[in-house]
């Protein structure tokens, strides 16, 4: 069996596409139980959020492996096959573990760094773990990203360019000057209610917005983090969907994030809020336009249910008259919020460029655009007044920041996290039949140790056990550089042969490796159960 992974993401994909692809948790749960259905999967695990979506398995056959995975993920992501396979990227055995673990390591996101991507990991293995799709393999490999991951921001500056895709996309509204200095005494709209709104929410307020007004479908979910602000000492409050054009005539900034997959705020809407003119594009933008909607019904915005990743990052200085009592909200905005997966970002694609923040005047309206598939018209570039930052220009931006240091740091770490992963999983292969083979030896020592104490009936207890002791240590060193020496050789590259010439030399019975095979795996399930209690 060999690690496959079949996937789709920001790196290969437009947003057309990917605004498109989506799984519930419902559609991951059934993905995972129909590829573990499947003639060449024996493990499944998936790891999806709205910058990718991976399908992780171990296969027998690659090809037959890559069709029915690709297949799979186009049936459930809900974008057809042969629109999706173009952007589809494969990777297998050693490089499907660099890809996650450079993806663990924040190598892969869209802003370098970040680290709430370790949370969506745990996630994913905690999901397969649940259904019993993850065996052995998978359990290791995603185990090990989390480790990896983990190392890499412990050993590496890599945090310092992995910034909150908030505070990035503050800074480039801001235009290079001090976020706390150019948000103070502004009005923010915040839409949505989820966990990245939450987390705007913090950010804001600590650099000592004025006032910050929440909308979503969920009313109650608005009022619960407008309450927290407000008891943070921030002037807050609730609204529902319905207000937010009046709202917008308001503010000052907007940051919208919701899990809509319409827009939620029309260039018309903005123009409107700046009392300015807006003509829409012609015909043929305007019929892209069209088979955009057809292709994307609008429907309720949904909010996050995910659990935030401990210490997600909220460097917005705290140094303005607000700022010290939004601090001590920021706990409870963070467990308010969950942190969503649906705020990744995507590639870049052909549109609309929006105009450089150092250029003209300042916007008279700032709006932050977090969502996948996105809550604001790309066409608000074209309002005069209005300067919008969406997560593709957020893209273009991030792969100009001055890192490359740290990424050289991490790929060092990543590319020696994956030959000592290899080299664990080679030698793991050939345990069971090492096991197999002393079980075999013991066997026959048992069997000479009765058929002596048939012949020499007379032995007494001290002499029959000095006998066994001795047959036993003598089996024991005979046995002992043969099997350490399989264990280097299996754990290099190309040793996986070792095993079954071991196998053929000594004619081990292949139900008794696997016998020590399936107990091994109940050992696994079993700790999985209690790690799951333990979380």
């Amino acid at each position: 069996m060999s690690l496959l992974v079949v996937g789709v993401s920001h790196r290969s994909a437009p947003v057309s596409v990917l605004e498109r692809a989506a799984l519930s948790a419902d559609a991951q749960a059934k993905l995972l139980q129909d590829t573990l259905a499947a003639e060449p999967a024996a493990e499944a695990a998936t790891l999806a959020t709205c910058n990718r979506i991976e399908l992780y398995a171990d296969v027998d056959k690659f090809h037959a492996g890559v069709a029915e995975l690709s297949t799979l993920l186009a049936q459930h992501c809900g974008v057809g096959l042969e629109e999706l396979t173009p952007y589809l990227y494969v990777h297998y055995e050693d490089r499907a573990v660099h890809h996650l673990f450079s993806v663990a390591c924040g190598l892969d996101s869209m802003v370098v760094g970040e680290g709430q991507i370790l949370g969506q990991i745990k996630d994913a293995l905690a999901l397969g773990q649940e259904l019993h799709t993850a065996g052995r393999l998978l359990n290791d490999l995603f185990q090990q990203a989390l480790r990896v991951g983990k190392r890499a921001h412990s050993e590496t500056g890599i945090d310092r360019a992995g910034q909150s895709l908030v505070t990035f996309g503050l800074e480039q509204l801001a235009g290079g000057t001090d976020v706390a200095g150019w948000a103070r005494g502004k009005r923010a709209l915040v839409i949505g209610a989820g966990s990245m709104s939450s987390l705007a929410a913090a950010t804001l307020a600590r650099a000592g917005a004025a006032e910050i007004v929440v909308a979503n479908r969920t009313q109650a979910r608005a009022e619960r983090l407008a309450e927290i602000l407000g008891g943070a000492g921030v002037s807050a409050a609730a609204v529902p969907m319905n207000a937010v054009d009046e709202e917008l005539a308001r503010a000052d900034l907007v940051v919208s994030c919701t899990g809509a997959t319409g827009l939620v705020l029309s260039a018309e809407s903005v123009a409107r809020a700046l009392g300015e003119e807006f003509t829409p594009a012609g015909p043929a933008a305007q019929d892209a336009s069209t088979a955009r909607t057809a292709a994307t019904p609008a429907v309720p915005a949904a909010d996050s249910s995910a659990v935030p990743a401990a210490g997600a990052v909220l460097d917005v200085p705290a140094d303005a008259t607000a700022a010290a009592a939004a601090v001590r909200a920021v706990d409870a905005l963070e467990q308010h919020g969950a942190w969503a997966g649906s705020t990744a970002p995507a590639a870049p694609v052909a549109r609309t460029v929006p105009r450089p923040a150092g250029d003209g005047p300042p916007p008279r309206l700032a709006l932050l655009d977090l969502a996948m598939p996105r809550d604001i018209d790309a066409a608000v570039h074209r309002v005069s007044g209005a300067r919008l930052v969406d997560i593709e220009s957020l893209a273009d931006a991030s792969a100009d920041a001055p890192m490359a240091a740290d990424v050289d740091a991490v790929r060092t770490i990543v590319s020696d996290e994956v030959a000592a992963f290899g080299a664990a999983q080679r030698a793991a292969h050939i345990t069971p039949t090492v096991v197999a083979l002393r079980t075999m030896a013991a066997g026959v020592v048992a069997g000479e140790i009765a058929r002596l104490d048939g012949r020499l009936p007379d032995l007494d207890d001290k002499e029959r056990a000095e006998i066994s002791q001795t047959v036993r240590r003598v089996v024991d060193k005979l046995l002992h550089a043969p099997t350490v020496r399989v264990k280097q050789l299996a754990s290099e590259p190309g040793g996986a042969g070792y095993a079954d010439a071991l196998r053929e030399l000594f004619d081990l019975d292949p139900l008794t490796v696997a016998a020590v095979s399936r107990a091994d795996l109940t050992d696994l399930s079993n700790t999985d159960v209690k790690n799951r209690g333990r979380a």
